[in-house]
């Protein structure tokens, strides 16, 4: 299987690839003379101390501070240190949507990908960073999506006839029934914790699977439709889900036996045996197979105060080298071309699997995570959470509630005047708004 295949997006101009690191920088904490490297990834412990064993190794010189923060922290900072005139971040390191306000203060970087010519990243991966521009602003860093992780326990309840790797929502429910009446308890878990990143399932799964859309049809009859099967799918889901914040570790524990994750917090399950273990697509709906799509790049400040060794720190970090590192230890996929690396951890090679086989689905809709919302971010996120609560948890009404947290989406996007995004589609000066 070839990076290529496994990533290649064919999704026109609003859409991005997958998520992967290209590798790690020497993150010295704030010693002296070192560069600063902001970056919105590797904010679990777990993730960040693995990505700074990488750097160490492969980013000789120059020394990096690497610190990892949230999107809001990380917009802020940004935006404050180009009003103040004083920039004191050389490199940084964010999804798509978290780069996007910043497009006019970031140097085109496409003579930098002309000297990485080598890396081959893919035409689609260069035109997305253009955001609809002429000139790169960003160079690709990394690839992930979300998949579902099985354990074997589970096949015992699927349905007869019913293939595992090509599921419809209304078989993954007849499934997850069943499962719950032969364990005698739900088998499947969300990671719906404070800390969670549940949202996503509505908003890359969920809706774009019912409705074709994310925000558009926020409210149609399709998204109650998808909003009534949700409800049933919690009521046979662990109502525990509400305290996960990564499902590798009810994974891990037993507690549940399938779950929906990022594939970056999944793989300690099936990391100690793998042949217990599957890694699937997600289920596709009346509309298609609904699946999010998360690129993350590296980009320069055009204030930034050593961008000629900030170009370096990129070079290291997009070697197939670092990337493999990556993939291995965090689970993140390469963006360079080329085969991916031999003798990968199974669980890894499991999730390369159902990441292409998500991917490559004749009827796959790829969306991506808010774009272009800066520090509204996690405000809009919290639109769709409120919605799994008012449905799901109180039992509220589904139309008068997407009714009501559509006028929240709606002032939200207005006010920081968003095109909308994949699988939306996008139009350049347009608003995003709720129909």
């Amino acid at each position: 299987m070839s990076r290529r295949t496994l990533f290649g997006l064919g999704l026109g101009g609003a859409a991005a690839g997958l998520l992967t690191a290209c590798a790690g920088a020497s993150t010295t904490g704030a010693s002296s003379g070192a560069l600063s490297f902001l970056s919105t990834q590797f904010i679990p412990i777990e993730e960040r101390q693995k990505f700074t064993a990488i750097l160490k190794n492969r980013v000789t010189s120059p020394a990096v501070a690497f610190n990892s923060v949230e999107a809001g922290t990380f917009a802020t900072t940004v935006t404050s240190q180009v009003k103040a005139g004083r920039v004191s971040v050389s490199l940084l390191g964010g999804l798509h949507g978290d780069l996007a306000p910043h497009t006019d203060r970031l140097l085109d970087v496409d003579d930098l990908l002309g000297e990485l010519s080598d890396a081959h990243f893919s035409r689609q991966l260069v035109d997305v960073a253009k955001y609809g521009g002429a000139t790169a602003k960003y160079v690709p860093w990394m690839q992930a999506s979300y998949v579902l992780a099985v354990h074997k326990k589970a096949l015992q309840w699927l349905p007869g006839g019913v293939d595992v790797h090509n599921l419809t929502y209304d078989q993954f429910l007849s499934w997850m029934t069943a499962a719950k009446k032969g364990a005698g308890k739900p088998v499947f878990g969300l990671p719906a914790g404070p800390d969670g990143l549940y949202h996503r399932f509505f908003q890359g799964y969920l809706l774009p699977s019912f409705t074709g859309g994310q925000v558009v049809p926020f409210r149609s009859p399709d998204a109650v439709e998808a909003w009534k099967y949700m409800k049933e799918l919690w009521a046979v889901s662990t109502p525990a889900s509400t305290n996960y914040a990564y499902m590798q570790e009810p994974l891990s524990s037993g507690e549940v036996l399938v779950a929906w994750d990022h594939v970056a917090r999944l793989l300690d399950a099936p990391a100690k045996k793998p042949d217990e273990w599957l890694m699937v697509p997600a289920p596709r709906g009346p509309k298609g197979l609904g699946y999010m799509l998360i690129v993350a790049g590296l980009g320069i400040l055009k204030k930034s105060p050593r961008q000629k060794e900030a170009q370096d720190v990129i070079k290291a970090l997009c070697t197939p080298a670092a990337q493999k590192d990556v993939l291995r230890e965090n689970g993140f996929f390469p963006t360079v071309g080329g085969d991916l690396p031999s003798g990968l951890p199974a669980a890894v090679a499991m999730e390369a699997d159902a990441v292409s086989r998500q991917q490559s689905a004749k009827d796959a809709i790829a969306s991506l995570p808010p774009v272009g919302v800066g520090t509204l971010d996690g405000r809009i996120s919290q639109v769709f959470k409120d919605c799994f609560t008012l449905i799901c948890l109180q039992n509220k009404p589904v139309q008068s509630s997407l009714d009501q947290q559509a006028n929240k989406l709606n002032a939200l996007l207005k006010q920081v005047k968003a095109p909308c995004w994949a699988p939306d589609d996008t139009t350049a000066g347009q608003t995003c708004q709720v129909a």
